[in-house]
């Protein structure tokens, strides 16, 4: 018998069985037993015929059918029976059973949100329930607890009843079978709610109209037995989370809408009997429903970024140019597809096909080990489609990449054109025929792998068209390459040789022409083209290369040129005979003459000063080191010289920088002259000269070497017709007091360092002394660093005296400092520090205020006109700072002095510099009004030229020059020379350091107008200062 034709006979039976039970309530006894027995053998059937995979499920659903009928049955004879409600009692339970077992075989990507739905409808449920029938009959009079506690169990029973009835139509497809289910438990909770309100009402009738809810379910149940989608419903079903249709949206608003409904209907009757109940059931409502609505965002925006992953992806393996980045591309776009937080494993194998490389790499949630290479997939998986592999299908090593997920979907890496046109349903997609780029495996939960399988199909077609893409492009640039690399060796420079086993060249490049300037040998032997000194060589290395059967590079082989000239070629050699198509040793030799040539001269340069082709500092550092472990073994000495022109920068800036240059030269010539070879020099730098003494018997055969060097540099140099000194001071250091190289050389360097402090043209050997000498420089810098010009500086005042008259013309202010520790310094105990430090300008600037404020002092003590001048030495670094014209003006303006009373006294050596700033700036003082003064003439290198183009009044006489004067003829002799210059350009004289009678009455005699020493005055402070010149006496010679 047909199905149809058996369902239509059950329908039959089963409206007969109905009608009977409407109109006949007297059968009851009767009729509801065969009624039950009719469904539940509908269900039986079903089991028998279709066999679902979950047949308890219906195994339970037919028990409840069996337990109602059986509950109406005792019911029809003993009503209210213990048996009856038990009977009952146990249809829910088996109901709620099976119904629920049939939604266990859906698997729901993240069951929150069905959760949510079941719950929202159950509350509101429950509410209604309570409301309508379970309030009612708890405080209906007359009702015991047994009664009440039946009635609560009805209650949950129909309650659970529905819950389950949600979950199964939110997770199942709306087959038949579904349909006719949800019906019959439809029926039975409208029975149940119907016969609780008519029994509250004391209306019910056995046989009425209520009774069809109940034969409703009798006969829709077993119809769903009947039906063959009842076997679907044990099939696995994927549902994405937070996915919701727009009629299910609306039920979920309705159900928050009846709990505010029901209380304004109370609250407009009047009467308001469940506020409370009503108030906590809509919040709860609310909430569930906003969390559902919560999760369909949440999936909108899974969804969202499961697509831009996938565009991503795409263009990402769009601009791939490998394997590697398909890879990288593949792992990054799966990452994305799959819901944050789902582990997954992913292994990507790519063949070796069209020259595609293998490669198999795993990513094993956020980390991403690789495996080796091999057979992957077993002959079982060797699929042209994508389809759902078993865990027990794959190789051991795959299973293991894989995890221990049940499946894994395998996607293979096929083009787009070799599968079927159209959309095909999974279970008839044909294999597809051609070769195949690999396989891409993705193992995760079922659910998942169902879920996202088209979209890991699009990302495995995608790759698919990146590999061939890569592989297409690969081919493509081979077949360039070879034509590429035919014409490559055709027009190669270098030359390129295939040499036999008996060393005859097979073949020769027509690179051989333009390097060798001869035409390709034509089976010759190969020692025709190489130098006769290298023969040996040669064949040496070709037998090595077929004996070892190893590459081996050669930097130098020397190869004989037309022109008789030779030519350096590196040679790199491979061994091909095994190669039919060479046969032979390949010889690559390429033409390095010139770079040679380059390379020995950029070592001479490294090596060496470019000026003066002395050594440079690391030639001579290593020249120093060999000659010290020489000398550690052979007992000897070794001496260091440091030797450093005394006044090169004056040349350098009065004579320009091309003089400076030939000075240097003409210095590095008799050097080498003087110690007999130019292997002993170097240049260190700039004006530093070194020389090493070698072989010395003792020290003082190296201090012999200094003085002859000392000595040979005083004679001047003639550059650009004039004579020019060339000075130098030596530093000397030997073994003796050293135990390395760098100790000796630092040891030269300090007694340079001392050498230049002790004068012009002198040498000093390095003593231990000197580092105490060093120490003591060091810790007054340091001191000098922490001063404070306010308060550990002080300015006293030298009187400036007319000879003639004694009357005090000026005062010079001079600089002293309260050191912490070594009392009051004078400048010359500490103004090179501060040159070095550059703390010279702070201090030169406070002294420059503090002498203009004394000036006014005691200008404004004296009657006008009798006020003396105030001098302030300035350094040469302050000079320079930009602007320091202006600051004496300002200073000046500040302090109300006249210009005209204020005298900068200046170094020679500034005046002497060629720098139109300079000029500037002095030409500036003078319009200004300021005087200016040279100091210490004639110590310094000096041009007698420049005194009459600067804008000088006074020349200060060095104490050098006066403390000898008395004593010696040729020292008043050259104070008588540069009084007569003075006044024969019309400047003013005043000498310095008189500190006797005689002194004074010869600078008298020889027309030196001006003077100041201790024969007049000690400096004074400031007060002393205005104290003496309000004296108003004249200065005499009995003046301590």
């Amino acid at each position: 018998m047909s199905v149809r034709k058996l369902t239509s006979g059950y329908a039959t039976v089963m409206i007969l069985l109905s009608a009977g039970i409407l109109l006949a309530p007297g059968w009851h006894p009767v009729l509801w037993p065969a009624l039950g027995m009719m469904s539940a053998g509908g269900i039986f059937f079903g089991i028998r015929r279709y066999r679902p995979k979950r047949a308890a499920a219906w195994w339970s659903l037919a028990g409840a059918v069996v337990m109602l009928a059986a509950g109406d049955t005792t019911y029809a004879i003993l009503p209210g029976s213990i048996v009856t409600e038990l009977c009952y009692l146990t249809v829910f339970a088996l109901t709620a059973v099976g119904l629920f077992m049939l939604t266990r075989g859906n698997r729901m990507l993240g069951d929150r949100s069905r959760l949510l739905d079941v719950l929202t409808f159950l509350c509101t449920a429950a509410l209604l329930a309570w409301i309508f029938i379970i309030g009612p009959y708890i405080t209906a009079p007359g009702m015991d607890p047994f009664e009440r506690s039946i009635l609560a169990a009805y209650a949950l029973g129909d309650l659970l009843i529905l819950a389950v009835m949600i979950r199964l139509l939110a997770t199942n497809p709306r087959t038949p079978a579904l349909v006719l289910l949800l019906v019959g438990g439809a029926g039975m909770l409208t029975g149940d709610i119907l016969y609780g309100l008519t029994t509250l009402g004391e209306q019910w009738q056995p046989g009425g109209p209520i009774e069809l809810g109940w034969l409703l379910t009798y006969l829709t149940w077993g119809a769903a037995g009947l039906h063959p989608s009842m076997a679907q419903l044990s099939e696995p079903v994927e549902i994405e989370p937070g996915k919701i249709s727009r009629p299910w949206a609306v039920l979920l608003v309705l159900a928050t809408m009846i709990s505010p409904s029901i209380l304004l209907i109370e609250a407009m009757t009047g009467r308001i009997r469940d506020g409370a109940m009503l108030a906590i059931t809509s919040a709860v409502v609310f909430a569930l429903v906003l969390s559902r609505f919560g999760d369909v965002l949440a999936a909108h925006r899974q969804t969202v970024r499961r697509e831009q992953g996938l565009r991503d992806a795409c263009a990402a393996l769009v601009s791939a140019a490998d394997a590697a980045q398909v890879d990288r591309a593949v792992r990054s776009g799966l990452a994305r597809i799959v819901p944050e937080g789902v582990d997954h494993r992913l292994v990507l194998v790519l063949n070796r096909t069209g020259g595609v490389p293998a490669l198999a790499s795993s990513v094993w949630g956020p980390s991403v080990p690789v495996t080796a290479t091999g057979t992957l997939l077993p002959s079982t998986a060797a699929v042209r489609r994508t389809r759902l592999l078993r865990r027990p299908t794959l190789t051991p090593m795959l299973a293991h990449q894989l995890g221990s997920f049940p499946f894994a979907l395998l996607c293979p890496l096929v083009l787009p054109e070799q599968r079927p046109p159209g959309p095909v349903p999974a279970q008839l997609r044909p294999d597809v025929t051609g070769p195949r780029a690999g396989v891409l495996l993705v193992s995760a939960e079922t659910g998942v792998l169902n879920a996202l399988r088209d979209a890991i199909e699009v990302l495995a077609s995608h790759a698919t068209m990146a590999l061939e893409r890569i592989r297409l492009g690969d081919e493509i640039n081979r077949r360039d390459a070879e034509v590429y690399f035919r014409a490559l060796v055709q027009n190669s420079v270098d030359i390129i040789l295939i040499v036999d086993d008996g060393d005859a060249v097979r073949y020769a490049s027509p690179a051989v022409q333009t390097v060798l300037g001869r035409p390709a040998p034509d089976g010759g032997p190969l020692t025709d083209l190489v130098d006769p000194p290298d023969h040996g060589r040669v064949l040496e290395g070709l037998a090595l290369v077929r004996s070892s059967g190893e590459p081996h590079d050669w930097p130098d082989w020397r190869l004989r040129h037309a022109d008789g000239s030779t030519v350096q070629v590196e040679v790199s050699c491979r061994d091909l005979r095994s190669d039919r198509a060479v046969r032979g040793l390949v010889l690559t030799l390429r033409d390095v003459t010139e770079r040679r040539r380059l390379e020995q001269e950029l070592t001479h340069r490294a090596f060496h000063d470019s000026l003066t082709g002395l050594a440079n500092r690391v030639l001579f550092h290593d020249r120093v080191q060999q000659a010290v472990a020489r000398a550690q073994r052979g007992g000897h000495a070794v001496g260091v010289l440091f030797i450093d022109l005394d006044d090169f920068k004056v040349v350098n800036d009065t004579m320009g920088h091309q003089a400076g240059d030939e000075l240097l030269v003409a210095v590095a010539n008799r050097l080498a002259a003087t110690l007999g070879s130019a292997d002993a020099t170097a240049r260190l730098g700039g004006d530093e000269f070194a020389a090493l003494v070698d072989d010395a018997t003792d020290p003082a055969e190296v201090e012999q070497t200094a003085q002859r060097v000392v000595a040979a540099f005083a004679e001047p140099f003639r550059l650009a017709g004039r004579m020019v000194g060339g000075a130098v001071s030596v530093g000397v250091a030997t073994t003796s007091d050293a135990e390395g190289t760098d100790e000796l050389l630092r040891h030269a360097d300090l007694a340079l360092y001392v050498a230049k402090g002790a004068g012009k043209g002198r040498w000093r050997r390095y003593q231990p002394a000197l580092h105490v000498s060093l120490i003591r420089r060091m810790e007054l810098r340091t001191a000098l660093e922490r001063s404070a010009p306010e308060s550990d500086f002080a300015v006293v005042y030298q009187p400036v005296v007319e000879l003639a008259s004694g009357n005090a013309v000026g005062l010079e202010a001079l600089l002293r400092w309260r050191h912490p520790s070594l009392g009051l310094l004078r400048p010359d105990q500490f103004i090179d520090v501060a040159e070095e430090t550059g703390l010279i300008e702070p201090i030169g600037d406070w002294v420059l205020g503090r002498a203009l404020a004394g000036a006014t002092q005691w200008r404004a003590a004296l009657p006008v006109g009798e006020a003396p001048y105030v001098s302030i030495n300035v350094s040469a670094r302050q000079f320079r700072v930009a602007g320091f014209t202006g600051k004496v003006r300002r200073e000046l303006i500040a302090a109300g002095l006249p210009a005209d009373s204020v005298m900068l006294e200046l170094t020679e050596s500034l005046l002497l510099q060629n720098d139109d700033q300079i000029w500037s700036d002095l030409a500036q003082l003078r319009e200004l009004g300021v005087r200016l003064a040279i100091d210490d003439f004639g110590t310094g290198f000096s041009s007698l030229s420049y005194l009459r183009q600067l804008p000088i009044d006074v020349l200060k006489i060095d104490r050098s020059f006066t403390a000898e004067m008395a004593f010696s003829q040729r020292q008043r002799s050259l104070v008588d020379g540069i009084i007569r210059l003075a006044h024969s350009l019309g400047l003013q004289v005043v000498a310095e350091g008189i500190e006797t009678v005689a002194d004074r009455n010869l600078l008298g005699d020889l027309g030196c107008g001006f003077g100041q020493g201790y024969l007049f005055s000690r400096p004074l402070d400031e007060a002393d200062a205005a104290a003496w010149l309000a004296g108003g006496r004249p200065v005499g010679l009995t003046h301590p």
